[in-house]
């Protein structure tokens, strides 16, 4: 179990109920950010782009301030998010964001060098890029160690520029993948034996 040290953004809970339970118990600080926002905070953060004017969130309560941040054991908030700037850019308005910095990126790769270039597989090439820019120090898991030079430059979606540290992971730990959960249904006209295979 971990505990807060600080605020933690989030875009989306999830399933985790140990964590909702610490936020809403007070014991976390949760800024909850669109999931694009989050990104591109991420992506600014490690680029070394200290803000940016984005249209999501005009208009709302993003923009005026007041999303719970912090509860106290009661269920009371006891911080909420602040203002933010805005800005009319033609006939819209648009919400300063900062960037995201982390103290450290915790990211996992498909394949990896010990130099930390990286290269992810499906949908994790979505946010491990972005964690691993914006984190100051980036430990990369990674499947399958190669030498320096065997992965063709053309396939590095991460350079090893932003990468600190990198833990080869053994068959058993890359088999491992807690997050995945497969989840099926009966399909309907379905036999007992077809919907259990």
């Amino acid at each position: 179990m971990w505990h807060s040290v600080g605020a933690h953004r989030r875009s989306y809970v999830g399933e985790n109920k140990e964590f909702a339970r610490q936020y809403l118990h007070g014991e976390l600080e949760v800024e909850l950010t669109p999931q694009g926002t989050l990104a591109e905070r991420m992506r600014a953060g490690g680029s070394g782009i200290a803000a940016f004017f984005t249209a999501t969130g005009g208009g709302t309560q993003v923009a005026e301030g007041g999303l719970p941040w912090r509860y106290d054991t009661e269920g009371n908030v006891t911080v909420a998010s602040p203002p933010k700037e805005t800005r009319v850019f033609g006939d819209r308005e648009f919400v300063l964001e900062e960037a995201i910095t982390a103290d450290f990126g915790l990211v996992r790769a498909w394949k990896g060098d010990r130099h930390g270039n990286l290269v992810y597989r499906d949908s994790a090439r979505n946010f491990n890029p972005l964690a691993a820019m914006c984190g100051r120090v980036t430990i990369a898991e990674v499947e399958h160690l190669v030498e320096p030079g065997d992965i063709d430059p053309n396939d590095v979606h991460t350079p090893g520029v932003f990468v600190q540290r990198v833990l080869a992971l053994t068959p058993e730990q890359a088999a491992d993948k807690r997050i995945e959960k497969r989840t099926v249904r009966e399909r309907p006209g379905a036999s007992t034996e077809e919907a259990g295979a």
